[in-house]
This record gives structure tokens, C-alpha cells and sequence, in this order.
């Protein structure tokens, strides 16, 4: 398995994080969540620092090509990502969670 994190720095956009979470809660969640081979993928923000991003969790490389064929993020951001970085799996845990699920969690959902 594989890990990705995507950032961008959104100081040069003329998207905000809000308008990004809009992005989430009318498309990209549902579009995601249809993907072969991604098994978890996470946004993240950082509104004060305009940082968005997001970490993948893939079953293998060779499903990496996935976003390509549903995101739209580099179209409303303007420009690709600053950074992305990939990384091997070494271990995983799951802890004992008081929600039962991640699809519906977060700030882009109240």
C-alpha cells in the first residue's frame, strides 16, 4: 500500500477554503468514493496558513492515476499542486472511534 499527500498553497488562487468545501460536499467526496484501489483519501485545510491538501491511502501504485479521471481541483485552484510526495506503508492502526464512518465528517459538512 502507498500514501499521498497533495498540498497546495493558495495564496496565488482566487478560490478560498470555503469555496473548496463546497467542492467537497457537491462532488468530490461521492466522485472519490468510486475509485478502484484508493482505499481512504482525507482533506485538509489550513485557512489562516491557505494551505489545502489532501492524503490518499492506495492498495498500489498503479491506481495512483485515479484522480486524474475525476478531480477537478487543479481546474478551480487554477495551477497543480506545490508538492506531492509518495510513500511506502510501513504499518497501520485503527483506534477505537466514536464514529461509526468518515463519509459524512468534517468541516465541509457542518
Amino acid at each position: 500500500m502507498y500514501l499521498q499527500f497533495v498540498l497546495w498553497d493558495l495564496s496565488k488562487s482566487n478560490v478560498s477554503v470555503e469555496d473548496l468545501r463546497g467542492y467537497l460536499r457537491d462532488y468530490a467526496v461521492e466522485a472519490y468514493s468510486q475509485l478502484p484501489g484508493m482505499r481512504l483519501k482525507m482533506w485538509f485545510a489550513n485557512p489562516d496558513r491557505q494551505v489545502w491538501g489532501a492524503v490518499y491511502l492506495w492498495d498500489g501504485a498503479e491506481y495512483m492515476d485515479g484522480p486524474a479521471r475525476v478531480s477537478r481541483a487543479v481546474e478551480l485552484i487554477g495551477y497543480p499542486p506545490t508538492s506531492v510526495s509518495v510513500f511506502e506503508l510501513e504499518a497501520a492502526a485503527e483506534g477505537n472511534s466514536a464514529y461509526d464512518g468518515l463519509m459524512t465528517l468534517g468541516r465541509a459538512f457542518g
